[in-house]
């Protein structure tokens, strides 16, 4: 794809984005969770194009294609600790709202891209 291709993908920039906005909506998170929830849905939602980035920088297409695959599972989990952070009240209805909604943006983009291949 070429160096840093990766950036011209609708798709990384919206799960770049979504990324971004979990890291700053974390931040009030109670800081007993910092090693906890926190870090786990930071660290699913940076995978997501991470695992783009990666798979980009790759020879062939049926590796970025896995590496797709791995980025689609890593915003499932996303988005499985986004509706327990809400559960437990760590996140108010308006952000879970509209990162769920992010989520679902990024999902469908990224299933596009995923059998692209």
């Amino acid at each position: 794809m070429g160096e840093q291709g990766y950036k011209k993908l609708i798709v990384w920039q919206k799960a770049d984005n979504l990324a971004y906005k979990i890291y700053v909506v974390a931040k009030g998170f109670p800081k007993d969770e910092l090693y906890g929830i926190t870090s786990q849905l930071r660290r699913a939602a940076l995978s997501v194009p991470a695992n783009l980035v990666e798979g980009s920088s790759r020879q062939g297409k049926a590796e970025l294609k896995q590496f797709a695959n791995i980025a689609l599972g890593s915003l499932a989990e996303t988005e499985y600790l986004l509706d327990f952070s809400l559960k437990i009240g760590y996140l108010k209805e308006g952000d879970h709202k509209s990162l769920q909604d992010l989520c679902a943006e990024v999902g469908r983009l990224l299933w596009k891209f995923y059998k692209s291949f």
